[in-house]
């Protein structure tokens, strides 16, 4: 097996994966990489980039979507069925529109034709490197609610469900058949343990763990 060519930058946490058969092509791109200061790692195929790569790190995929073994598509399914959802930009002499349909209908950011210009792939790489970074963001502070809804209580829950429904205070007594000053009581302790010190507050942080939890 061909052994791994790397260009780092160790300033950057972000790295630019790129998996292509053409030998040139690969060396061509970390030397581009070097220069623009960008951490990159190159592979000749897919199965060396998934034994050698870390498949969750921050960053994108540049990948060839014509290689003789493996094609793209079939190296972008393995990485979906890995939970890999390393962004990839697709790269290809072999240009056309049910190609390029299918590429971006299977979750491509971006499909490149060679020969390509620097700038074009730069600002390829750099919407699929926001990109990540956005959803990595958004699913680190899911984390950070589910963790603060995990602290309550299952009686605390069931007060904060019936609360971020629009329930008054004597309406979630009269739902849970506890009293109200039990109720105001949770409610209390429940808002202190979601960081919450507004009811808009603890409603937006409630329906942000519903919509990332449908998506």
């Amino acid at each position: 097996m061909q052994q791994v060519q790397t260009a780092a930058d160790t300033t950057a946490e972000s790295i630019i994966y790129v998996v292509d058969d053409d030998a040139a092509m690969r060396e061509a791109l970390l030397d581009l990489f070097t220069v623009s200061k960008k951490r990159a790692a190159a592979f000749a195929n897919g199965p060396e980039f998934l034994e050698k790569a870390d498949i969750h790190a921050p960053g994108c995929l540049v990948l060839d979507f014509r290689m003789p073994e493996e094609t793209g598509l079939e190296l972008q399914e393995k990485l979906s069925q890995a939970g890999s959802r390393l962004p990839v930009i697709f790269l290809t002499a072999y240009a056309d529109v049910p190609t390029s349909v299918r590429a971006m209908k299977a979750g491509a950011v971006d499909f490149i034709t060679k020969p390509f210009t620097q700038q074009g792939l730069f600002d390829a790489i750099d919407r699929a490197i926001r990109l990540d970074a956005s959803r990595r963001q958004a699913e680190a502070e899911r984390d950070r609610l589910q963790a603060l809804v995990d602290s309550l209580t299952p009686r605390e829950q069931q007060v904060m469900g019936a609360v971020v429904s629009g329930l008054m205070n004597k309406q979630v007594a009269g739902q849970l058949g506890i009293s109200e000053v039990t109720v105001k009581l949770h409610r209390m302790s429940l808002m202190r343990k979601m960081q919450s010190r507004s009811l808009a507050d603890l409603v937006r942080k409630v329906e942000h763990l519903r919509h990332r939890a449908a998506v």
